[in-house]
């Protein structure tokens, strides 16, 4: 492996520039293409006009561009297979196939596997009509969580506190059809309580690296009130993930799903993340997701001290075993600057001001954003938004609330017309 290494990342998000920045800082020196990207990863690498979604076009440009490695970002092409494909032509690929992608792209699926291995999760029913799910809830004793089986851009769950509000759930999926054919099956799941987090780990088949955990908010307004979103903010690690917890997660939860994904002819080779609920039981898994999650990836990625393209290309090749991750003890704090409206409408084109240079101890990751500006040879291109989540300011500290003031005093320099971010990301932890 030289210096001439072409490396493609799919996706257009404050994940894939995290992932792109991380990548550009490897000694493997690479050139940086990014499919579509944002003007963030603009100033990492060149930038290609071809959707996360168009697998045909991203094969195409692959083999255009001579990539010695495309890392796939977003869950919705990994859900349709792009692995696959790509393993067809002959190309080095990072990520899951279709069929392991599963983990994600279908919550029943996910929880056959779990109940095959043993895994303690959220106790669930699964529905393929209105009348069935609607009759069970009108029986059962809420609350409940009703969840769209598909991928539903991480708003497909809804928190049920009476049977009245799950029959309005589950007619939104059923009959309204708000979340598509990720509505067609519906689970109905127990309603855990405790400290949610998240944990990440590089898996090659039944192996699973040295993980680490993250914490984010998912709904638009501070005190956990709105909509549920993408996610507004997020920190790495938490204080309570100690060792006992990392061993108790591994054995009970990442180790046995990793294997028993290999058992069923369906390996996992790529980023593999639980969504846990720490409950007075011990930890239960909420869902699993096959990528890298979005704000965790601006708040992790940085903590990564290992290479995470050789980490990558090891896993494309099956031998990650031989590597070992390493995560840094420092804290990182993401704050997501948003679009005044988001997730519901809101305008877009504004200039944004503001931003700092990137530094090790601060960086700005770009979703929402693009040049105004298409001349590539104009250095003084205007960034503007473009997108409901604009983009994450994340900051390093030597504690949580460090990293938290950081985050902020970069977030509150920088501007745009309705820019807007929630004031509790990290808040008393």
């Amino acid at each position: 492996m030289g210096s001439d290494m072409n490396i493609l990342i799919v996706g257009e998000g404050s994940r894939e520039h995290a992932i792109a920045w991380k990548i550009a800082s490897s000694p493997h020196a690479p050139r940086i293409l990014i499919a579509p990207g944002n003007a963030g990863t603009a100033q990492l690498g060149d930038n290609f006009d071809v959707s996360a979604g168009d697998i045909e076009g991203l094969i195409e440009l692959a083999k255009e561009e001579s990539a010695d490695l495309t890392f796939i970002g977003p869950e919705i092409p990994l859900a349709a297979g792009i692995v696959d494909r790509f393993r067809e032509e002959g190309l080095r690929v990072f990520g899951p196939t279709k069929a392991a992608a599963r983990i994600e792209a279908s919550k029943s699926f996910a929880k056959d596997v779990m109940t095959a291995a043993n895994v303690p999760t959220a106790a669930a029913e699964v529905f393929h009509s209105a009348g069935a799910a609607i009759g069970y809830v009108e029986s059962a004793t809420p609350p409940f969580v009703v969840k769209a089986d598909g991928l539903a851009a991480g708003k497909g769950v809804i928190m049920s506190e009476t049977p009245e509000e799950a029959v309005v759930a589950i007619n939104s999926m059923f009959v309204s059809r708000d979340f598509g054919n990720a509505g067609d099956t519906v689970l109905i799941e127990q309603w855990l309580r405790g400290q949610e987090v998240s944990i990440f780990a590089f898996v090659d088949g039944p192996y699973v690296s040295e993980m680490t955990a993250a914490c984010d908010y998912k709904r638009a307004k501070d005190g956990d009130l709105g909509l549920n979103t993408g996610g507004m903010g997020s920190y790495s690690p938490p204080p309570f993930w100690d060792d006992e917890l990392e061993r108790k997660v591994r054995a009970e939860i990442m180790e046995p799903v990793a294997a028993r994904m290999a058992e069923i002819g369906c390996p996992f080779q790529g980023f593999l993340y639980a969504g846990l609920m720490i409950t007075k039981e011990g930890p239960k898994v909420i869902e699993f997701n096959c990528r890298m999650g979005d704000p965790e990836a601006q708040v992790v990625i940085p903590r990564l001290k290992s290479d995470l393209l050789e980490l990558a290309l090891c896993t494309a090749e099956g031998t990650l075993s031989e590597q070992k991750v390493e995560w840094s003890d420092d804290s990182w704090v993401g704050v997501v600057l948003a679009s005044d409206g988001y997730p519901g409408g809101y305008e877009t084109g504004f200039e944004i001001s503001g931003l700092p240079e990137d530094s090790e101890e601060c960086v700005v990751f770009h979703a929402g954003t693009k040049l105004d500006e298409i001349l590539e040879t104009d250095q003084n291109a205007k960034i503007v938004t473009s997108g409901g989540r604009v983009m994450t300011a994340a900051s390093r500290g030597k504690t949580i609330s460090d990293a938290r003031s950081s985050a902020y005093e970069i977030a509150g320099s920088i501007e745009f017309g309705n820019v807007y971010y929630r004031g509790d990301i990290a808040a008393d932890v």
